[in-house]
């Protein structure tokens, strides 16, 4: 069941781990794939606890389209919601990540060595956008490696923003990066119907990874 906590999040699940995520640049934290994707990690016992960025929450109150606020005031939004996500649930593990654009800013602010300090184990990036669609030269990784955490990404087969094998033949090899391949997947996970894959399956197969991933990460370090 999804609630509201604080008039900051929207939280489903009670499990050991907690992630923090974020919507992508053009769809709410109540998207159709936010919500099967938060649905599936709870599922698996994990706590998911979502929140919007500034100009999605202003969208919200008024129906007004916006583009997604500068780089400096997205990474802010980050901040304050890990602070806030910390004070509301004590210690635990905490992980942050989210859908495209949310996931990047995640791994931006994970560049940060005050991750450290919020006792964040690891970052999630669902359909990381590796590229402008169209544009495969124009790469968005120049801060992978100051990345303070151990970093998991799923990425389609199909995504435009970055195919899943372009993405495995160019990301630098790195014990604290991992690739989950989506099989036949876009950048939001659907299969093609000609396929034949049933598009629960293939998302409810991205969740079990995500969800072993901070398993394995959930210990202290």
């Amino acid at each position: 069941m999804v609630v509201d906590l604080a008039e900051k999040f929207l939280v489903e699940g009670d499990g050991n781990a907690t992630l923090l995520l974020a919507h992508g640049a053009g769809a709410p934290m109540d998207s159709v794939f936010m919500n099967e994707l938060s649905n599936a990690l709870s599922n698996l016992g994990v706590r998911v606890m979502r929140f919007e960025f500034p100009y999605m929450a202003l969208r919200r109150e008024d129906g007004r389209k916006r583009p997604p606020n500068n780089q400096r005031q997205l990474l802010a939004s980050w901040w304050e919601h890990i602070q806030l996500a910390r004070d509301l649930l004590g210690s635990g593990p905490l992980f942050i990540g989210g859908k495209s654009m949310g996931g990047r800013m995640a791994s931006m602010a994970a560049t940060d060595p005050a991750v450290a300090a919020k006792e964040v184990r690891g970052c999630l990036c669902f359909g990381y956008p590796f590229h402008p669609p169209g544009k495969p030269d124009n790469w968005r990784i120049d801060h992978f490696s100051d990345v303070q955490v151990p970093l998991w990404i799923a990425q389609g087969e199909r995504d435009p923003f970055g195919r899943y094998d372009e993405v495995v033949r160019r990301l630098p090899a790195s014990s604290s990066l991992a690739v989950h391949r989506v099989v036949d997947g876009d950048h939001d996970f659907r299969p093609t119907k000609r396929s034949g894959l049933d598009p629960a399956t293939i998302l409810g197969g991205a969740a079990k990874a995500a969800a072993d991933f901070m398993r394995e990460h959930s210990t202290s370090r």
